[in-house]
């Protein structure tokens, strides 16, 4: 599993969801679909209808593969943290059970307010 206690991952830019598709296809369940997708220059984040997908690329070749499931259901609180003037990128701090807080960067051009619904929606449901 990511070591989320350890740093974040990079800031993370919106990509489109057909290059998430390609590394965590194989992990969908029938009928899930991916919402959005971030990556840095290596890791991947994936918001999916039922949850989100870590994958963080490992190793010199990068033949490594760690993906991490965090269901929407699990999640016992969150925050996040918009843009300002100088410091224009945003941050989701998501607080697991058992697993703690798990934090992301995202760029600025992120709408970090839809993914806070996103994940109210799915986590109220």
């Amino acid at each position: 599993m990511i070591d989320f206690k350890n740093g974040s991952f990079i800031k993370m830019k919106k990509v489109d969801n057909s290059v998430a598709a390609e590394k965590v296809a194989p992990l969908l369940v029938e009928g899930e679909t991916i919402i959005s997708s971030y990556k840095d220059i290596r890791d991947l984040v994936v918001f999916t209808d039922k949850r989100l997908i870590a994958v963080n690329v490992k190793g010199l070749m990068g033949r490594k593969i760690d993906y991490t499931t965090l269901p929407y259901k699990k999640i016992t609180c969150y925050s996040i943290e918009t843009a300002g003037t100088f410091d224009i990128d945003t941050e989701l701090e998501l607080y697991y059970s058992g697993v703690g807080k798990v934090k992301f960067e995202f760029s600025g051009a992120t709408d970090i307010v839809q993914i806070g619904k996103l994940i109210s929606s799915y986590m109220l449901d």
